[in-house]
């Protein structure tokens, strides 16, 4: 058995989960922000047999694109390590997608 761990940007989330579930998956849905633009995300976490890892991995492709988007460069600009950057410049970042991660189930129990 394996556990999918999948960070999708909150733009993506609602395609991937619905992607999921049409495919009969279960997939627990969680609330988180972080990354590299502090913007909201969503964790997936979805227990599945081995087999079905892929189906899985497919349904997150699908749904979860990268895209581009133009800020500000002073939106990027990290004060405590020094790094400044001017409000009139703009910058293209690549935004979406997905960060996932497949561990090894030791143990399950549905209780």
């Amino acid at each position: 058995m394996r556990l999918v761990l999948a960070v999708v940007q909150t733009a993506d989330a609602g395609r991937v989960l619905g992607a999921l579930t049409e495919r009969g998956h279960r997939v627990t849905r969680l609330a988180s922000t972080g990354g590299f633009l502090r913007q909201g995300n969503v964790t997936l976490l979805v227990g599945v047999p081995n087999s079905r890892v892929e189906d899985v991995l497919a349904a997150i492709r699908a749904n979860a694109k990268s895209r581009t988007k133009i800020m500000a460069a002073g939106d990027l600009a990290f004060p405590a390590l020094g790094v400044a950057a001017s409000d009139a410049d703009w910058v293209e970042v690549n935004v979406g997608g997905a960060a996932v991660f497949v561990l090894d189930v030791v143990r399950f129990e549905h209780l």
